[in-house]
């Protein structure tokens, strides 16, 4: 019998060659690697992403997002128009900027404003309260004058209304049906028609000489500044004999005293218009002495901002010192600013540094103490009332100012530079100086205008105000310009692209669907190269445990 012989595995596989396929492979060998990177790589896994979308799915998502960012355009556009400002940028100022480290605009500042109160003490202040013009023209021989040029109303009713106000509140008093001249003029004074007001005024003078009558006629009848000084002449004669009788009797009851203050306010207008008369007919010095023996003989009738008048005057007069002495006495804490003391500080600070004034020299060796002293006169300036330098610079026309101002705002900013335009020309180089420094204002000034620099915030409700004041042929002056926010543009854009790809891919979806694979490949192509990199030099076994990690 014949032995049997051992034979290899791969011997009996080549003896029986019909039963080969019915057994396993081999093995492969121990020295064969881990799977390489290549199986597990991000192109690959794109691909097959891509590859499974349908065109109905661009449609949907380029749809959804077409959506979604004008519904967010909606809501920051309605935002914007009622709160001026962006909500996104609300948003991220108010929460996301204290998170990183930024200042807390919500908080209330611990610096104190120029006046030398705090933030929180000058928000009790009303920031929209309107003020009569210091200097306002006559109706009768300066507005109704531009009416007649021009055929424009020159003034509001809610302005006229106004003055209505202040002539009922100055000229009359409950004790006015002893006196039969003054019923008549407390009628008139409430009268809306103009010639209504005049013929009770005629009335009244009729009946003896009225001092309120003798104003409302020099104000509203006469066409000329010589005619309304004639008349004021006359009513100051009767307005100092009703003073002195009521003056003897303001102690013997409330309804004298009430008199006595009526008749104090008639007697100070007239002699506050027959000085500004003296001051439109040339006579300024005459004018100057008017009002300061006015300021002394009544130094408590601070409200009718009397020194504003003499501002002016002297300005005219140029005696400089005098201006300086003014100003030291008003431009006090304790008393409310206006653009007639900013500006005029400015101007007298400019003053002595203009005329020698360089851009060029002074952006190469720097300001000196004097320049940087008006430079931050001047900044001070315009926080308080942004609106005065376009004016003053031609940049803007002007139209004759209203009777009533708001301060900080487009009308005081036109009554200011009505008249003292041609003191800021008389400088040499003060408007230059103006020209090259007062725009750097707004780079100092808190963004949002939740803070102020040196006086309290900005009051928002101004625009509204104005627009009362002003005539409507008149631009209004807007500070600060409610300009789009960038991402209301942002949206609006994002909106546009979008709304326009749905309606691509829903016209031709196979074509964008090509489009937007090759545009995700592209965007993934850095990515892929980096990945690469990362592969050939990292081990593979290393990245074989990262995948499947």
């Amino acid at each position: 019998m014949t032995p049997a012989v051992s034979l290899p595995a791969h011997h009996r596989l080549s003896l029986y060659p019909s039963l080969s396929p019915s057994l396993s492979p081999p093995l492969p060998p121990l020295t064969t690697t881990a799977p390489g990177p290549a199986m597990f790589g991000t192109e690959s896994s794109l691909s097959m992403f891509l590859n499974t979308l349908t065109p109905k799915f661009y449609v949907a998502l380029t749809g959804t997002s077409s959506l979604i960012s004008g519904l967010i355009l909606i809501f920051e556009w309605w935002y914007f128009r009622k709160y001026g400002t962006s909500f996104i940028e609300q948003v991220s100022v108010s929460h996301l900027r204290p998170l990183l480290g930024g200042v807390d605009s919500s908080s209330p500042s611990s610096s104190t404003t120029s006046n030398g109160d705090t933030d929180s003490n000058r928000q009790n202040v009303s920031e929209c309260k309107v003020w009569r013009n210091p200097l306002n023209l006559f109706r009768g021989a300066e507005y109704n004058r531009y009416t007649w040029v021009t055929g424009r109303e020159p003034l509001t009713y809610y302005d006229m209304n106004l003055s209505a106000q202040d002539h009922q509140t100055f000229f009359t008093c409950d004790s006015d049906h002893l006196r039969p001249a003054d019923a008549i003029m407390q009628k008139a004074w409430r009268e809306r028609n103009p010639q209504a007001r005049i013929s009770a005024a005629h009335e009244a003078l009729e009946l003896e000489d009225c001092a309120t009558a003798y104003i409302l006629l020099a104000e509203e009848e006469v066409t000329t500044i010589v005619e309304a000084e004639k008349l004021f002449k006359q009513a100051l004669k009767a307005g100092e004999g009703c003073y002195r009788r009521s003056q003897q009797l303001q102690h013997h009851g409330a309804q004298y005293e009430a008199q006595h203050r009526r008749d104090t306010n008639v007697l100070v207008y007239i002699k506050r218009r027959l000085a500004m008369c003296s001051r439109k007919l040339g006579r300024t010095r005459e004018a100057v002495k008017m009002m300061r023996d006015l300021m002394k003989e009544f130094p408590l009738l601070s409200m009718f901002n009397i020194h504003e008048n003499l501002l002016e005057a002297l300005l005219e007069l140029q005696a400089y010192a005098d201006v300086q002495a003014v100003l030291a006495k008003y431009d006090d804490i304790s008393l409310p600013k206006s653009a007639t003391i900013c500006y005029t500080a400015a101007l007298l600070k400019a003053r002595g540094v203009s005329d020698k004034f360089s851009p060029e020299a002074a952006s190469r060796r720097g300001l000196s103490t004097a320049e940087m002293n008006a430079v931050e006169a001047i900044h001070r300036a315009v926080e308080f009332n942004p609106h005065v330098p376009k004016y003053l610079l031609e940049m803007k026309s002007l139209i004759l100012p209203p009777e009533h101002i708001l301060k900080r705002g487009d009308s005081e900013a036109l009554a200011y530079t009505f008249f003292h335009l041609q003191h800021w020309k008389r400088v040499e180089g003060a408007l230059n100086l103006l020209h090259c420094t007062w725009e750097g204002t707004f780079r100092m000034i808190p963004y949002p205008l939740e803070k102020g620099h040196l006086f309290y915030p900005y009051p928002i409700c101004t625009e509204t105000a104005d627009r009362e004041l002003l005539p409507m042929f008149h631009e209004v002056s807007v500070y600060p310009k409610k300009e789009l926010p960038f991402f209301i543009l942002f949206t609006a854009g994002l909106c546009s692209f979008t709304a326009m790809l749905a309606l691509l891919t829903h016209q031709f979806p196979e074509l964008m669907g090509v489009f937007a694979k090759a545009f995700l490949s592209t965007l993934f192509a850095p990515l892929n190269f980096i990945m690469e990199k990362v592969e050939s030099v990292l081990p593979s076994s290393l990245w074989h445990q990262l995948t499947r990690i």
